[in-house]
């Protein structure tokens, strides 16, 4: 197998944002490094790429990043890994939310490529990848960020959702809930209908456990504050005895209109589990038990594919790389 950068990078015992300052830009590097990283090319018999190089040429020094909402903390968090690791290589990364809209995410991405960013980092919407296919094509690579890529077509970072809802249906059956709502959408998003066909899994498996669905038009307090108030209203024998919705600040909604209302105890009467496990889960008034994302994690190891796709040549890498998620349990499950 042919050397890599960071093979050159470990054998000359410096980072890989050195070597590629000592290709790109060696007026920004010590003689005696450059003399290092030279010895290590020649040593390994390391063979500059190409089409890397064009790539980059031409280009500015930014990462087009693109997210489902900016204003999700787990996103926040996403970009920070992203951020962090960029500029370990010399970039900056460009941020803008999609609001869970595929027109609003094309604007984004046609507004990157006029900036001519160096490479895409994006969750997308919907399944329809066609655009992103056009900017690989184009000169741009691509990484899908907290979603795979299921005909791997694109290198991708994301999390097991799966197994995400296995691990918050069985937690609730493990504590004596059997009825269940799932509290999430839109569908079309590949995460929320993952975490539901989890959880739909679990609770199929079930003697006697129900698992009731309550769609929402977005992935916000708001909504999660409106399905609260409607589970509040249900009598006893209707009510749910907890709720997994798919991220955390749906949870808090819920959690907030059942406060609010009085009529309803977390988690004594209802049980609630969230999904992401940003700050403000802990920090609630009745902290929530929550299904955790390495969130920062995933961004810089996004950054990490996107280096590796241009160094390897556009749509040769392909990574796939799954985290697998894990349980927070809090107060909301009757946790500590």
């Amino acid at each position: 197998m042919a050397a890599s950068i960071r093979d050159v990078a470990s054998e000359a015992g410096v980072s890989v944002g050195t070597v590629s300052n000592v290709l790109n830009r060696p007026d920004r590097v010590a003689a005696a490094t450059i003399a290092r990283v030279h010895g290590a090319i020649e040593r390994l018999g390391f063979v500059r790429n190409d089409a890397a190089r064009q790539l980059r040429a031409g280009r500015s020094h930014s990462f087009g990043l693109v997210v489902l909402d900016t204003r999700n903390p787990f996103f926040m968090d996403v970009a920070h890994g992203a951020q962090s690791r960029a500029l370990d290589d010399g970039y900056t990364v460009l941020m803008g939310g999609s609001d869970e809209s595929s027109e609003r995410e094309s604007s984004l991405l046609e507004m990157f490529e006029e900036h001519r960013v160096a490479g895409v980092l994006i969750s997308p919407v919907h399944t329809d990848l066609s655009q992103l296919r056009r900017l690989r094509d184009g000169g741009i690579p691509v990484v899908l960020v907290d979603r795979g890529s299921s005909d791997q077509s694109f290198p991708s970072v994301s999390v097991d959702d799966v197994e995400g809802g296995r691990i918050a249906a069985r937690h609730l059956l493990e504590i004596g809930r059997t009825r269940i709502a799932f509290v999430g959408g839109p569908r079309s998003i590949e995460q929320v209908s993952d975490r539901l066909a989890g959880v739909t899994e679990v609770m199929a498996a079930q003697q006697g456990a129900a698992l009731e669905i309550y769609p929402t038009q977005a992935l916000s307090v708001l909504e999660g504050r409106r399905i609260g108030n409607e589970l509040a209203l249900l009598p006893p024998d209707r009510r749910p005895d907890a709720v997994f919705a798919a991220n955390d600040l749906l949870a808090l909604g819920v959690l907030q209109a059942l406060v609010m209302t009085g009529s309803l105890r977390v988690p004594e009467d209802i049980a609630l589990i969230g999904y992401d496990d940003i700050d403000f889960a802990s920090s609630a008034v009745v902290p929530i038990t929550s299904v955790r994302q390495p969130a920062f994690e995933i961004g810089a190891t996004a950054v990490d594919l996107l280096l590796r796709e241009a160094e390897a040549g556009l749509g040769r890498a392909r990574e796939q790389i799954v985290f697998q998620p894990e349980l927070a349990v809090r107060a909301s499950t009757g946790g500590a």
